[in-house]
């Protein structure tokens, strides 16, 4: 992963709002309306962030390079 700024993306429609992305990612995602939403859009690096992304059921939460857009996690 790099260690420029991160952009965390959630696709609301595919997010089943179980709310592990909060457990995980505890201070950087939220829920709105029984979904999931972060509480920034661009974060400094932060394995939590990434194990959120990793581990979303739905592959709801995705996590870019902010510069780049490259894609972090999930790893597809």
């Amino acid at each position: 992963m790099t260690d420029r700024t991160w952009r965390i993306e959630v696709n609301r429609r595919a997010c089943a709002g179980t709310g592990l992305c909060l457990g995980t990612a505890s201070g950087h995602m939220r829920l709105v309306g029984g979904r999931a939403r972060p509480v920034e859009a661009l974060v400094a690096p932060d394995q939590s962030v990434a194990d959120a992304a990793a581990t979303c059921p739905m592959e709801a939460i995705t996590l870019r390079d902010a510069a780049t857009g490259e894609l972090l996690a999930p790893v597809r």
